[in-house]
C-alpha cells in the first residue's frame, strides 16, 4: 500500500449520541457511532473506509477463533479548552502494535492506516469526547486473521479495525492488589511484551480468584521463581522506596513497555527523582514496608493513567497505604492529565493535533 490511502466515509444516519450519560461514563460503556476498517489481503491492505458501529459477519472457521492470532492497542484523545483535539503519543502506540504484529507472525500495518486515518476517525466523532477530569476519548485499534482454515499455521489475511468511545476513570477507587503465585503471566522468548489478545486470556481465572478475595487486580511475579516483581494485569508497576523510583525493567521481555510507563519515566527524570529501571523481589518490597520506607504504590497505563494502590497482599501478609498521602505520583498523575489536555504546552511533542 502506498503512503496516500483512499478512505470511504459513510455516515450514521441517526447518531447514538443522545444516548450517553456523560456524568456517568465508566469505561468501556459506550461507543461512538462510527469505526474505521480495512482488509489485508494479497499482500496489501484494501477497502480502507469509515462507517457506522456495526455487527461483524464471520464464518465459523475464522482462523482467530481456534488460534488467538489478535492484537490490540489503547490510546487517548483529549479535546482542550479551546475545543482543539490532541491524540497522545500515538507514533508509540503504533511502533508498539507493528512490534506485536510482528511476533505473531501477522502483516505490518502503515503509518498512514494507523495513524492517518485514525485521525480521520476521531474527527469524525469528535463529539464524542468529553470534558470532565481524566475523561478522555479511548481509542481502541485492533487486528485479527480473518482466513478461514483450520491449520495452525500464520493466517493469510487479516482485518483491521479501531473502534472507540468516551470514557472516564479505569479504576473508580485506589486499587487492592493480590500477589500471585501459582500461575504466570509470561516468560522469556514468549508474548509478554506484546498486546495480545491471549495475554489477557490467560489472566482471567487468577484474576477472577482476586475478586473472590477481595481484590481488584493481581501483581504477577516472574515464571521460574515467582519471586520477582512484574506487572500487574492492566498496568506497569512502580514504587517509591526511600527517596527512589523504581519500576521493573524490560530486559527479559516478559513486561508490556507501557506508553504512560514511558511517558512517566522521562517526567520524573526531568523533575529531579532518582529513577531505577531493575529486577524487584518481593521481599524486597515486604523489608522495605516493614522500614517504613516503601512510601508509594501506584500502577499506571493508557487505561488507569495512575492509579494509587491502597492494599497489597502477598501470602498472609498484608500492605496498606494511604492514597491521600501520596503527593509524588498525585502530582504527577495532575501533571500528566493537564498536559494531555495541553494546559502546560507540548515540550516534548507527545500531542498529535487532529485538524
Amino acid at each position: 500500500m502506498s503512503d496516500a490511502i483512499t478512505i470511504s466515509v459513510e455516515h450514521i444516519q441517526n447518531s447514538k449520541l443522545s444516548q450517553v450519560d456523560f456524568n456517568h461514563l465508566g469505561f468501556g460503556k459506550y461507543f461512538s457511532d462510527h469505526m474505521l476498517e480495512a482488509d489485508y489481503e494479497d499482500g496489501e491492505w484494501k477497502n480502507v473506509r469509515i462507517r457506522p458501529y456495526q455487527t461483524l459477519q464471520f464464518l465459523p472457521a475464522l482462523c482467530v477463533l481456534h488460534y488467538a492470532q489478535t492484537i490490540f492497542e489503547g490510546l487517548k484523545a483529549h479535546k482542550d479548552e479551546e475545543g482543539n483535539v490532541f491524540i497522545f503519543r500515538p507514533h508509540e502506540n503504533f511502533k508498539r502494535f507493528n512490534r506485536s504484529a510482528e511476533r505473531l507472525a501477522m502483516p505490518q500495518v502503515p503509518e498512514e492506516l494507523f495513524i492517518g486515518c485514525m485521525k480521520q476517525l476521531v474527527n469524525v466523532d469528535k463529539d464524542y469526547i468529553p470534558s470532565g477530569y481524566d475523561e478522555s476519548l479511548y481509542i481502541r485499534p485492533f487486528m485479527f486473521a480473518t482466513e478461514e482454515t483450520l491449520g495452525v499455521k500464520e493466517a493469510k489475511t487479516y482485518k483491521f479495525l479501531i473502534i472507540t468511545g468516551p470514557v472516564g476513570s479505569y479504576f473508580s477507587a485506589p486499587a487492592r492488589i493480590y500477589v500471585e503465585e501459582k500461575y504466570t503471566r509470561a516468560a522469556p522468548g514468549g508474548t509478554g511484551f506484546t498486546k495480545a489478545g491471549a495475554n489477557y486470556a490467560m489472566s482471567l481465572a487468577s484474576s477472577a480468584e482476586a475478586r473472590k478475595q477481595g481484590y481488584d487486580q493481581v501483581l504477577w511475579m516472574d515464571a521460574f521463581e515467582h519471586k520477582y516483581v512484574q506487572e500487574v494485569g492492566a498496568m506497569n508497576i512502580f514504587f517509591i522506596i526511600g527517596d527512589k523510583i523504581v519500576t521493573p525493567d524490560l530486559t527479559d521481555g516478559t513486561i508490556l513497555g507501557g506508553i504512560t510507563r514511558l511517558s512517566l519515566l522521562q517526567l520524573f527524570k526531568d523533575a529531579g527523582y532518582e529513577v531505577e529501571e531493575r529486577r524487584i523481589s518481593i521481599d524486597e518490597l515486604i523489608e522495605a514496608y516493614k522500614a517504613g520506607q516503601l512510601n508509594e504504590v501506584f500502577g499506571c497505563g493508557t487505561a488507569a493513567t495512575i492509579s494509587h494502590v491502597q492494599e497489597l497482599k502477598y501470602k498472609d501478609f498484608v500492605m496498606t497505604f494511604d492514597p491521600e498521602a501520596m503527593s509524588i505520583s498525585g502530582n504527577m498523575k495532575k501533571y500528566l492529565l493537564d498536559y494531555k489536555e495541553n494546559k502546560l504546552g507540548d515540550k516534548y511533542e507527545w500531542m498529535e493535533k487532529v485538524d
